[in-house]
């Protein structure tokens, strides 16, 4: 082999710095969906936990009547870590209001392990918070999802405020305002309790939002896997009023 030959094949023989990269970045996704997303096969910690999409929104309710009266049940919360250690499996996620008189989880008499919740002021489907539900149905394999308003909501009293007044809240408020703001101008228009009717508009639309986002939710509700239904929760009572149940 002439010299000219041996120089030249380390360069042909060692795959390019991209080629690398490239290799890598494809192993890591590999590993990362694998682990990750991969439907476990393993028993459910919480085997009733499994149930159809209206069984889960009969006992969310059920839940929420015992709240009402007063009689919650006593949760095991100590001999229930051990079993919730190594995974999950919620009956229910729940998208509320971030308001700290709303408790999901007190609210529908539950358990750890039992609730999915995402809490964001005005219960509003941001990119996040739908991105952290589509994991709960795709991977926990979540049949129901509530979208839980409650009266004198002030993300919403504020929203309409701001459009009353022609004027934006400081910080980064204003995201919330936006996302608020088109079932508080469908309030307006209607006159009346502006402030309950767009409280109940809001959950309306992003419950049809939930519905219709693709690929994930909307596929797992046409093939009967997943309802998405809407509630208001009464602050007087603790009473959770169902709406939008499709």
């Amino acid at each position: 082999m002439c010299d000219k030959c041996s120089d030249t094949m380390p360069d042909r023989l060692t795959p390019s710095r991209r080629s690398a990269m490239l290799l890598t970045a494809a192993a890591l996704g590999t590993a990362f969906s694998g682990r990750a997303f991969a439907k476990e096969t393993k028993a459910p910690p919480k085997p009733q936990n499994v149930l159809s999409p209206d069984a889960a929104l009969k006992r969310l309710m059920e839940g929420n009547a015992r709240y009402v009266d007063g009689v919650a049940r006593r949760h095991d919360f100590k001999h229930e870590r051990e079993a919730l250690a190594g995974g999950q499996n919620p009956f229910a996620a729940v998208l509320s209001c971030a308001d700290s008189r709303i408790a999901p989880e007190y609210a529908f008499d539950t358990g750890r392990g039992d609730l999915f919740v995402c809490r964001v002021a005005g219960n509003f489907a941001g990119t996040e918070t739908i991105a952290s539900l589509e994991y709960g149905v795709a991977v926990l394999n979540t049949p129901l999802i509530l979208v839980l308003g409650h009266d004198a909501c002030g993300a919403v009293e504020a929203t309409l405020k701001a459009i009353k007044d022609n004027t934006s809240p400081p910080g980064h408020i204003p995201s919330l305002v936006d996302a608020i703001t088109p079932a508080a101008k469908a309030a307006m228009q209607q006159g009346g309790e502006v402030l309950d009717k767009a409280t109940r508009q809001n959950v309306i639309d992003n419950v049809a939002k939930l519905r219709s986002t693709a690929p994930i939710l909307s596929a797992a509700v046409e093939q009967g896997k997943l309802k998405i239904a809407g509630g208001i929760y009464q602050l007087t009572t603790g009473t959770v009023e169902l709406i939008a149940q499709g």
